[in-house]
C-alpha cells in the first residue's frame, strides 16, 4: 500500500491557506481574484517541481501530467479546486489538490510506474461564489457549457470571467475540452455534513451527488414615503421577498427529510428608513437525491411566488440560474475506493454527496469517483470548518491508493 507523506502534506496545507487567509483562520480566496493568482502560481509552481507536464486551458482550468508506460493507455484524472466561499474554510478544494498532487510524489519517491498516465487537475471557479454556475470550468470542459456564455458571465462589479483570466494571465492557450479520451477521474474532498463523524467512519465512498437548482427572483415594488402610506396600499418588494425567504425551508420540509432548499443570496440596496422597498433580488435553491424532488421544489417556488406577488401588489421576475441533475459514479471507481479503505485498515460507509463537486461535470467524460474526508461537526463554507490532520491523512491515502490502483 502507498503511504502519503503527512509532514509535507500538512506543510503544504498550511502554505496555501496563507494566500487568501483569514484573521479567523478561515479562507477568503474567491475565483480569479488576485489571491486565486497567487494561490496558482504556488501550485504550477509546485507541479514544475513534481516534474509534472503543465497546461492551461483557455478558461483556466490546470492540468499537470505524469506519462504512464503505455502511451497508447488513456489517462486518470485527480484533482479539486483553490477557489474559496466568502470567508469559507481552508480544507474546502485544496486538500483534494493536494492529495491528487500526493499520488505524484508518492509514484516518484517509490520509482512506481503506472500504465495509464497521471494527472492533477485544478478547476476553475468550482464555488460559484464570485461568477455563476457553479462548477463552471469544468462544465465547459466537460461540454456542458459553451465557452462564449461563461466568458460573458459577469460578478457583481460588472468584471466578465474572460477579463479576469486574462487580468490574472490564466487564460491559457490550450483548448477547453479534453484533449483525448480520459479513463477515470478521482477527488478528494471533505464531506461538509456531520455523517461520518456521527457514524464514527474514517473516510467515506461516496456513490453519486445530489441534483440541484438556483433560481433568481427579483420583486419590485413601488418606492413611497412610509409615512403617509397606508399599509394596505403599499408596494413593498422586501415583505415579498421575506415571504419566500420562508416559503423556501417550508416547501422543502414538505417534499422530504433529504429535500433542502435554501435562500442564499439577497441583494437590497437602501438605507432609508423611510422610503418603502421597491426592488430585491433574492437567490434560492433546492437539492435532493430524486431529481423529481428538485423539480418539484423549483415548480411549487415558482407558484408561490405568483401569489405572493399578487398578495403583496408587486411584481416578481424568476429565472433560473443552473440546473444539475443527480449523479451516479461508476461501480469501478466506488470499488476502487471502498478497496483502498479497507486494505488500509479504515473503517469506511457508502454515501451520497450532499452537496455539487465537479465530478458532477466530469462524469460526462469518464468514470468518476471520490472520497469523503470528515468534517468535524459537520461544518464547511463556514471560517470554522475543520478536518483533523489524521482525517486528513487517512482520506488522502485513501485516495492514492486508489488512484494508483486505476492507473496502475
Amino acid at each position: 500500500m502507498l503511504t502519503a507523506d503527512r509532514e509535507r502534506l500538512i506543510s503544504l496545507m498550511t502554505e496555501q491557506a496563507e494566500f487568501g487567509g483569514t484573521d479567523a483562520g478561515g479562507l477568503h480566496r474567491l475565483a480569479l481574484t488576485e489571491e486565486d493568482r497567487v494561490a496558482r502560481d504556488w501550485f504550477c509552481n509546485l507541479l514544475d517541481d513534481a516534474g509534472l507536464d503543465v497546461r492551461i486551458d483557455a478558461i483556466g482550468n490546470v492540468f499537470g501530467r505524469r506519462e504512464g508506460i503505455d502511451p497508447d493507455a488513456s489517462p486518470v484524472l485527480l484533482g479539486s479546486h483553490l477557489d474559496s466561499q466568502p470567508y469559507g474554510g481552508r480544507f474546502d478544494g485544496p486538500l483534494g489538490l493536494l492529495g491528487a498532487l500526493e499520488l505524484v510524489h508518492v509514484l516518484e519517491e517509490e520509482d512506481l510506474d503506472t500504465t495509464h498516465p497521471v494527472e492533477v487537475v485544478n478547476w476553475t471557479n468550482e464555488e460559484g461564489a464570485r461568477f455563476q454556475p457553479p462548477m463552471m470550468a469544468s462544465g465547459v470542459w466537460a461540454g456542458k457549457y459553451d465557452l462564449d456564455d461563461v466568458y460573458a458571465a459577469t460578478d457583481d462589479n460588472g468584471v466578465t470571467v474572460e477579463a479576469a483570466l486574462e487580468e490574472i494571465g490564466y487564460k491559457g492557450p490550450e483548448p477547453a475540452e479534453p484533449p483525448e479520451a480520459y479513463d477515470a477521474y478521482l477527488e478528494l474532498h471533505i464531506e461538509q455534513g456531520p455523517k461520518l463523524e456521527r457514524e464514527k467512519k474514517d473516510v467515506g465512498v461516496v456513490t453519486g451527488i445530489v441534483g440541484l437548482t438556483w433560481t433568481e427572483t427579483t420583486f419590485y415594488g413601488q418606492p413611497n414615503h412610509t409615512g403617509p402610506t397606508p399599509m394596505h396600499l403599499r408596494q413593498d418588494a422586501l415583505v415579498a421577498a421575506g415571504d419566500l425567504i420562508t416559503q423556501v425551508p417550508r416547501t422543502a420540509n414538505k417534499l422530504s427529510d433529504t429535500t433542502r432548499g435554501t435562500v442564499g443570496a439577497i441583494e437590497y440596496d437602501s438605507e432609508a428608513i423611510s422610503i418603502v422597498p421597491d426592488e430585491v433580488r433574492l437567490v434560492w435553491e433546492f437539492v435532493d437525491y430524486e431529481d423529481e424532488l428538485v423539480e418539484a421544489g423549483y415548480q411549487r417556488t415558482l407558484d408561490e411566488i405568483e401569489q405572493i406577488a399578487r398578495r403583496h401588489d408587486v411584481e416578481a421576475e424568476s429565472s433560473e440560474i443552473t440546473r444539475f441533475e443527480s449523479v451516479a459514479f461508476d461501480d469501478r471507481c466506488i470499488q476502487a475506493v471502498e478497496a483502498a479503505a479497507d486494505d488500509l485498515g479504515y473503517d469506511s460507509m457508502r454515501m451520497h454527496a450532499g452537496a455539487g463537486h465537479d465530478p458532477m461535470n466530469v462524469a460526462e467524460v469518464c468514470d468518476t469517483g471520490m472520497v469523503f474526508a470528515v468534517s468535524e461537526d459537520g461544518l464547511s463554507h463556514t471560517e470554522e470548518e475543520y478536518t483533523s490532520w489524521d482525517d486528513c491523512y487517512s482520506a488522502v491515502n485513501t485516495l492514492i491508493n486508489a488512484g494508483y490502483q486505476l492507473a496502475k
